[in-house]
């Protein structure tokens, strides 16, 4: 039986063929953002054809009509523009052995296939998109299980390596060049997902928690928890990590915001995230108690803070504040991030440099993205700086401070 899964029912929608069939293939497609399916028995995967074939004991007259179904296994499925990189697997359920090909190699630990297509190549969906999901749906494993990657990518794999070996005791098989046929007793093809950046822990014995305690064992991190600040008793300064950017939505008065802050009692570093060296950056935020950056990929690195740490997403013209919220500000939350955000005036927008004050870009944003994602990313995520009025930022600073209290 084919099942579709939700998160209040199971419900039948092909005819049943029995028991054990039904326990063989469980699919969910009713999730907003993934679909995936888990399979045991004789479970044959022909990566070449993008094919996984799965054995029927019923008789052939008991299989529903249709008996095979497609899965893209990335998890953004309602993102037209991302699932168009993602390569496209049938599961195929067969009667009799004699109809399925020949294993060439067998397996004896599960198998996960899932994509690196999409937009796993941005910072914030190979966290949101890949690695989430991939902890939520391996991790019961404990390393015995066989990952299957469709569109590998040796980059990916390279920058986010030593996460893969905590998850995974076995090299990644890039699937689209195998012209055998593995075979496993069980597998699951795609990854289960609940929201972004974020876990659900009603749908999962995991937790975002859980997630960073991965983080920080897998990275030797040392902080769990940020500093707390005690008045007139404290030697050791809290640090702020100032995210910088070169292209685009960067801070053009960074060294002043710095200047700024050390007046009030911060030690300040400011970086960019280097594209391919996770564990470095990593540690340097874990020391950090205050993050703060315009809105971005590299804010994804909060998963990096220590418990009790504070967020402050500086959020730039455009309507941005429902994707603000709830790309970094709900995540935090359930990270234990405290979470300030810091809305732009027009006159901290470069964009006052480039349209006229009556402009609909700076009078009306909502005429701008009303027109769609990629006319909003291009004006108002692809054009634009910020130089913070120190002034009116400085409180949000003073903020920070009295959550580490």
């Amino acid at each position: 039986m084919l099942m579709v899964e939700d998160t209040t029912s199971t419900q039948q929608i092909v005819a049943e063929i029995g028991r054990k069939e039904m326990e063989a293939l469980v699919c969910n497609i009713m999730d907003r953002r993934s679909d995936f399916c888990e399979m045991s028995g004789d479970v044959r995967v022909q990566g070449n054809s993008s094919t996984i074939f799965i054995a029927s004991s019923a008789p052939v007259d008991m299989l529903p009509e249709n008996s095979s179904w497609s899965i893209r296994p990335y998890a953004r499925k309602g993102d037209a523009r991302a699932m168009k990189h993602v390569r496209n697997f049938t599961v195929k359920m067969t009667t009799g052995r004699q109809h399925l090909p020949h294993c060439t190699q067998n397996h004896t630990v599960p198998a996960v296939l899932f994509s690196l297509g999409g937009y796993s190549g941005n910072h914030f969906h190979a966290f949101s998109d890949v690695l989430i999901p991939l902890y939520l749906t391996s991790r019961q494993f404990n390393g015995e299980v066989q990952f299957l990657v469709t569109s590998k990518s040796l980059w990916w794999i390279e920058k986010f390596r030593i996460l893969l070996q905590e998850l995974s005791r076995y090299p990644i098989i890039d699937i689209d060049r195998e012209e055998g046929i593995h075979c496993f007793s069980s597998a699951i093809i795609g990854l289960k997902c609940h929201k972004e950046l974020d876990i659900d822990p009603s749908k999962s014995p995991y937790s975002m928690k859980d997630f960073r305690e991965f983080l920080r064992s897998s990275y030797s991190l040392k902080r769990a928890t940020a500093i707390k600040v005690r008045d007139g008793t404290d030697t050791k300064k809290p640090r702020l990590l100032i995210i910088a950017r070169k292209k685009t939505r960067s801070f053009t008065n960074d060294g002043k915001i710095a200047e700024m802050a050390r007046s009030l009692g911060y030690e300040v570093i400011v970086a960019e995230p280097n594209g391919t060296e996770i564990s470095r950056f990593a540690e340097l935020v874990n020391s950090c108690d205050v993050l703060m950056g315009v809105h971005g990929a590299g804010l994804t690195n909060i998963v990096f803070l220590p418990e009790n740490a504070v967020l402050i997403q500086v959020v730039p013209l455009g309507g941005l504040e429902w994707v603000a919220r709830y790309d970094f500000g709900l995540p935090a939350v359930d990270m234990k991030i405290r979470y300030i955000e810091y809305q732009i005036k027009e006159e901290e927008s470069s964009l006052i440099e480039k349209y006229p004050h009556e402009h609909a870009v700076l009078r009306d944003p909502h005429s701008i993205t009303k027109l769609g994602w990629l006319e909003l990313k291009a004006v108002y995520l692809d054009k634009q700086n910020v130089k913070l009025d120190l002034n009116r930022f400085r409180n949000t600073l003073l903020q920070a401070l009295q959550l580490l209290h």
